[in-house]
């Protein structure tokens, strides 16, 4: 059965928690890609150079990466509302203070505290939509699934719309419509009953023992290098206002949305996980080698392009954290979650040290080389991957699937 078709008759048909929660969830994942296009504003209006500016995002991933180790823990305790309230508090406070920011230091660090914040909320909000949805968890899982490429798209368009005022705004305007959707959650989402075991801060860690599920995040951690150095580098490279810097990410992530939803499944079930997930690594790193030596026009539709790739590699990377181990799914994808995360931090930072050391493009080198070393990881490591990976079905992901969907 087709992914779409699956919830597309009782996807509309939700409970207000759902939709609340949902709501919130496409804000939450704005919050990624909300500084793309207003970066080279920052650094003007903060005297900053891009290394410093790209530590927005490593501050926000390297503490989104340890919280993997948190969220299970926390959330297995207080239960699934008070930690998407928890959450939710995180981000309205420190996006708030990130618009007050007077030094380029203060922005990272309030950032590091809206990426624990969104950490808290992204890894708890599918399950807790799962319970509350109605149509199954495959409705459910597709209604968080478009609600993250949504998010994806819209984060980009939103920080220029408001960036090309102030780039204090789009800060504000994120701590504004969570504020909403705390009050939403708040209201509309009843306590679901909490899980049966408490989860340790070592669960996830040890979850990593299995051969297949390292595989794969050792694998997801080279493409997050690639993924990274694509969202966070590139709008210095495109040097373009903050309207069409957030056009070409909006473009690009309506690519992600689509490919992720509708088009990887079907590719999935016609030629299997793996060589989908490799053929497009290996397109993928083709795609940034172009775009770091092309001209600017070919750099905008390669940044677009990107999109499609990227889309269809969460979706099956998302198949594999699921289904190649045998561990609880939430501590298997927490632990995943916290390998691959490494590398979203690392690449904002490293890309630029690497044009100041090199040339400007060194840095998508790099990240095609890592591209294909996570295709190689594939390939080498394939027979501890196809454990459960290739029999299990994109359109029935169960209700434990958790923080893997966190991209």
């Amino acid at each position: 059965m087709d992914t779409f078709d699956a919830g597309a008759g009782s996807i509309l048909r939700q409970p207000k928690a759902v939709w609340a929660t949902a709501g919130a969830s496409v804000v939450a994942f704005m919050g990624i890609g909300l500084v793309d296009p207003i970066l080279p504003s920052i650094a003007k209006g903060l005297d900053a150079n891009a290394s410093q500016v790209s530590l927005l995002f490593t501050s926000y991933f390297l503490i989104t990466a340890l919280a993997m180790l948190v969220t299970g823990f926390v959330s297995s305790r207080i239960g699934g509302r008070k930690t998407l309230l928890l959450g939710l508090a995180f981000v309205v406070v420190f996006a708030g203070l990130a618009g007050t920011s007077d030094t380029v230091g203060q922005l990272v660090g309030y950032r590091a505290g809206w990426g624990l914040g969104n950490a808290l909320f992204v890894s708890t909000a599918l399950a807790v939509i799962v319970g509350a949805a109605a149509g199954g968890s495959a409705a459910a899982i597709l209604l968080y699934e478009s609600a993250l490429g949504l998010g994806m798209a819209c984060g980009p368009l939103v920080g220029a719309l408001l960036g090309d005022a102030s780039w204090r705004y789009p800060f504000f305007g994120t701590a504004f419509l969570m504020a909403i959707g705390f009050l939403c959650i708040a209201v509309f989402l009843k306590e679901q009953p909490k899980p049966a075991r408490r989860t340790s801060l070592l669960d996830p860690v040890r979850a990593l023992g299995h051969g297949g599920l390292a595989s794969a995040a050792v694998s997801a951690f080279f493409y997050n290098y690639t993924f990274f150095t694509v969202l966070a580098f590139t709008p210095f490279v495109l040097n373009m206002t903050p309207y069409k810097s957030g056009a070409v990410f909006f473009a690009w992530g309506v690519l992600l949305a689509v490919f992720s939803v509708l088009v990887a499944p079907r590719m999935q079930r016609r030629f299997g996980s793996l060589k989908v997930l490799g053929g497009s690594l290996v397109l993928l790193a083709a795609d940034v080698l172009v775009l770091g030596y092309g001209d600017h026009t070919m750099a905008i539709v390669c940044t677009v392009l990107s999109g499609a790739f990227i889309g269809v590699n969460n979706t099956v990377y998302t198949e594999l954290a699921l289904g190649v181990s045998d561990a609880p799914r939430p501590v298997a994808s927490a632990g995943y979650n916290f390998v691959r995360w490494f590398a979203a931090a690392a690449a904002p930072y490293f890309a630029p040290k690497i044009e100041e050391w090199t040339d400007i493009h060194v840095p998508f080198v790099v990240a095609a080389v890592t591209a294909v070393l996570g295709a190689v990881v594939v390939l080498v490591r394939r027979r501890a991957l196809t454990h459960r990976a290739q029999e299990l079905e994109p359109a029935h992901a169960t209700e434990d699937s958790v923080a893997v969907f966190a991209d």
